[in-house]
């Protein structure tokens, strides 16, 4: 089991990593609380919200002329998964090379403390504040050998 450290270690490597990638691909969320969170965690480029009308299938068609892939980030509820399932389909039916391998990443991460995107923020700054006595008490012990 990690710790509250590594756990947060981890998701910031994964926000590292997304930030990277969306350099070069889209990262896919369902709506704009969610791309406003991953602003918060510093993910700022490429971040698009599917819910904007307009039928997945649409969706992935525009995707497609911009991207040869994707990375589909929703959320880990019932909803989230089936979204997932159908942007896969909709991207493979495009020609588009899709990624979920860092919603796999997160749902193991959060260990169904959350279930979405948009809670995120606030997950990592709870894991913050638990870090923080740990990290005194290091100190504290290292001071006093």
């Amino acid at each position: 089991m990690l710790t509250a450290e590594e756990r947060l270690e981890q998701l910031e490597r994964v926000f590292q990593q997304l930030e990277d990638e969306s350099e070069e691909l889209p990262i896919v969320v369902e709506g704009l609380r969610d791309v406003a969170a991953l602003k918060r965690l510093g993910i700022t480029k490429n971040v698009i919200a599917i819910n904007r009308g307009i039928s997945i299938f649409s969706f992935a068609e525009q995707i497609s002329r911009k991207w040869k892939g994707a990375i589909i980030l929703t959320d880990w509820d019932r909803r989230g998964g089936q979204l997932a399932r159908m942007l896969k389909e909709a991207f493979s039916a495009n020609g588009v090379s899709a990624n979920d391998h860092y919603r796999t990443q997160l749902v193991i991460l959060s260990k169904k403390e959350i279930k979405d995107i948009e809670s995120l923020p606030k997950f990592i700054e709870n894991l913050r504040i638990h870090e923080r006595p740990q990290i005194r008490r290091e100190l504290w012990t290292n001071r006093r050998r």
